[in-house]
């Protein structure tokens, strides 16, 4: 019996989301059946109404269901778009729906800035919930009773599924195959969309490298660098504050205005992103990556992983380590 998606559309959508979305699992359909297996998803591009439906790409998708409360799917999934507000404003339609049905779907998922509409729909009360961290604080703003969590690719909170950016809501498509049809279906689809069987969904949607590069001033984005080849050192805020000739309180201030974030707390993520790195890719004693990432103990990482990711090293690395990859594609 296959499994019924409606993937939602609008004006203004975002193209490559829905795109995304379909491709993960028409290539499932794909392999299911080049593995002789049964079932699959029945997947529908669904509005409004029928008939084309312009993305922010100015490219148009052809809508060939119309939104209805006597015929709901599976599994819903609600696009994003570049201007949300008026997106929602416009297509109201799609909240009533979502108010109505989605107590009786199966799975309800929003990708990127789609929260939006189940935000607005009363869906994501009460819930932990992601979305694209442009709009996070605009949503946080608009919608209190959400328990939003920026700082993750996706999350999945019951039956209600949100994502963060584009490449994001492949990574929850592709935990939703390997749960509904296993792993080795969603690596097959990986594999055809060269990436990875999938993230994990409590990563971060940040990077301390890609802050580095977006650091405008020249002298603090020499600074992150140097960080960021010395984590193994004791590397202390007065001696990071004497690099670029600063008082501790005025490098606190121009770290904090360049990064929106605090010099500990980016050498915390930058630390955390080294050890992940080397539990993926080697066999290192999990006390050697402490050292070499900065941590000084284990304990300490165990401490700093749990808190930011939600599991330890070894299961870190017990789930996306290259022996984990290896046995998967096995």
């Amino acid at each position: 019996m296959n499994i019924t998606v409606d993937v939602i559309i609008y004006p203004g959508f975002k193209a490559l989301e829905a795109v995304g979305a379909l491709s993960v699992f028409k290539y499932a359909n794909a392999h299911l059946k080049r593995r002789g297996r049964q079932g699959g998803y029945d997947v529908k591009l669904t509005s409004l109404s029928v008939g084309p439906v312009m993305s922010e790409t100015e490219i148009p998708l052809y809508a060939e269901k119309k939104l209805s409360t006597l015929n709901i799917p599976h599994t819903a999934i609600i696009v994003g778009a570049w201007h949300i507000e008026g997106a929602v404003t416009g297509a109201a339609g799609i909240v009533d729906w979502f108010r109505t049905c989605a107590p009786r779907l199966e799975r309800t998922i929003a990708l990127c800035s789609g929260a939006f509409f189940l935000a607005q729909a009363g869906v994501l009360n009460g819930k932990r919930a992601t979305t694209h961290w442009a709009v996070a604080d605009m949503l946080q703003t608009s919608y209190p009773a959400i328990r939003l969590d920026s700082d993750c690719i996706f999350i999945q909170q019951g039956k209600v599924w949100t994502s963060a950016g584009v490449t994001a809501g492949l990574d929850l498509a592709l935990a939703v195959v390997e749960q509904d049809m296993g792993a080795d279906i969603a690596l097959d689809v990986a594999r055809d969309l060269v990436v990875f069987l999938r993230r994990q969904g409590g990563q971060s949607q940040f990077s301390a490298h890609l802050d580095s590069h977006a650091t405008q001033n020249l002298s603090m984005r020499d600074l992150q660098n140097w960080m960021l080849e010395n984590l193994d050192k004791d590397l202390a805020t007065p001696e990071m504050a004497s690099r670029v000739a600063m008082s501790v309180r005025s490098f606190n201030r121009c770290f904090k205005k360049e990064t929106g974030t605090t010099p500990t707390a980016f050498l915390m993520r930058a630390r955390i992103e080294a050890a992940r790195r080397m539990l993926e890719e080697g066999k290192l004693p999990a006390k050697t990556i402490a050292a070499d990432s900065g941590f000084k103990t284990y304990d300490a990482m165990r401490k700093a992983f749990q808190t930011t990711l939600g599991i330890t090293p070894l299961v870190y690395r017990d789930r996306f380590g290259a022996a984990a990859q290896g046995s998967a594609e096995a």
